[in-house]
């Protein structure tokens, strides 16, 4: 009967460990998500020659749209944003956060034309549809 009372006594254990886990890592599940996208279901082998022929351009008015957006939007209690101790206003919080968004999508990038992702990250090609020969004219 002892061993089943330390067994159940792990399982609670063990629940608790679980529980505590997500409830730490709950918060961060849109940050992980973001970081997935960009490491595992774009294909930078294709994104970044299109971003050098002058897709930056497209980025940075894509990151002022979503500074000024997000700005108007979601404006703080306080009015202001604390980052490191620093009251900043919250147009220079914004601006930090959709940078810092955007550094860490070309980070993922760079990590996966490194190769460190390996199997992870294969995109095939579509085969091209042949003809079947079944011409009518």
């Amino acid at each position: 009967m002892d061993l089943l009372i330390s067994l159940w006594n792990v399982l609670i254990a063990l629940w608790g460990v679980v529980v505590a886990l997500v409830a730490t890592i709950a918060p961060w599940t849109p940050l992980l998500l973001w970081i997935a996208f960009w490491a595992l279901a774009v294909n930078w082998a294709k994104l970044y020659p299109v971003l050098e022929k002058g897709g930056y351009v497209g980025v940075v008015l894509l990151m002022f749209m979503t500074i000024l957006v997000w700005s108007m939007i979601d404006i703080p209690a306080s009015g202001s944003h604390s980052l490191y101790g620093l009251q900043v206003s919250n147009l220079v919080g914004k601006t930090v956060y959709v940078t810092a968004l955007t550094v860490i999508a070309f980070l993922c990038g760079s990590v996966q034309l490194t190769g460190c992702c390996g199997s992870l990250c294969k995109f095939e090609e579509p085969t091209p549809v042949t003809d079947a020969g079944h011409d009518h004219h």
